[in-house]
């Protein structure tokens, strides 16, 4: 039995390492990221913004005229939020909207890209697969100097403090398969 609780305890502390979430200061692949799940009774939508045109130009992600966050290249955000429909804008020259239908429970995937416009690129927003981001080369959690005063945003502190007790739970089941 001792044997068996330093195992998981040991498992527990590699997979907290492990599985702690990408970092502002860390570049990780997409797949690597770990993404927490939505406490009850809200969503959440992971906002990306791929590598490619418009490097130099920031997203600026807003929700009733609030910014929640802006998104440089290669940069992710988690927003945690109500279930039901809200409505989310990106504006440079020109503005984009996306409308969006939240489920309790549910992680939705939204990427902005950066097309070409008239005088500058304009920022578009629209839904995506999970699969999109998880097959980034790079990504980045958007600094929280970069998050505006709108609510939800996870901070980069939030989604460590989110992540590891997922990361836990997990090893301990699979602890515990090892363990039999």
């Amino acid at each position: 039995m001792k044997i068996r609780n330093v195992l998981v305890a040991s498992l527990l502390v590699a997979t907290a390492a492990a599985a702690t979430p990408a970092m502002a200061d860390d570049k990780v692949a997409g797949s690597e990221v770990v993404i927490p799940d939505a406490p009850e009774g809200t969503g959440q939508i992971v906002f990306f913004r791929p590598g490619g045109a418009g490097f130099a130009m920031g997203c600026s992600v807003n929700e009733n005229g609030e910014k929640i966050s802006s998104l440089g290249s290669g940069r992710y955000f988690v927003l945690r939020t109500t279930p039901g429909r809200h409505e989310f804008s990106v504006k440079s020259e020109a503005k984009d909207v996306l409308a969006l239908e939240v489920e309790e429970g549910e992680t939705q995937f939204a990427k902005c890209k950066i097309k070409m416009g008239i005088l500058m690129g304009r920022p578009d927003l629209a839904p995506a697969k999970e699969d999109e981001f998880r097959k980034m080369n790079k990504v980045q959690l958007v600094d929280a100097d970069d998050m505006g005063p709108a609510p939800g945003a996870l901070r980069p502190e939030e989604m460590m403090a989110a992540a590891v007790p997922a990361a836990e739970a997990e090893m301990e089941v699979e602890a515990d398969a090892a363990a039999e």
